[in-house]
């Protein structure tokens, strides 16, 4: 996908904000933490490949709650309307909308 191209961390960043909605994919996952190690010695950080990113972000521990609530909240809006939810398209967003400055690391 050309959003990632040339931008590894913006990948990262998708999959923290899909983890933290509950909703990234189980492979993807399991090819994160097969990652930890070069992710940890990349970013000189130690623990899970969610807590590098959250590091790397700077997050406070209440990010992932508070990125679950407004996910949780834009679902209980959209379904009684009966639309669509694409978590991925919505994890973009969400990245694009609150981190753009990610988008040119």
């Amino acid at each position: 996908m050309d959003r990632y191209v040339g931008r590894p961390f913006l990948k990262l960043l998708d999959c923290y904000v899909l983890s933290a909605m509950g909703q990234l994919d189980p492979q993807q996952d399991e090819i994160l933490k097969g990652m930890e190690g070069k992710l940890a010695e990349i970013y000189g950080a130690t623990g899970s490949w969610f807590e590098i990113v959250g590091s790397q972000m700077d997050f406070p521990d209440a990010v992932p709650a508070q990125i679950r609530a407004i996910w949780d909240s834009y679902l209980m809006k959209v379904h009684p309307l009966g639309g669509a939810v694409d978590p991925i398209e919505f994890a973009m967003t969400f990245v694009n909308t609150n981190f753009p400055y990610v988008l040119k690391r």
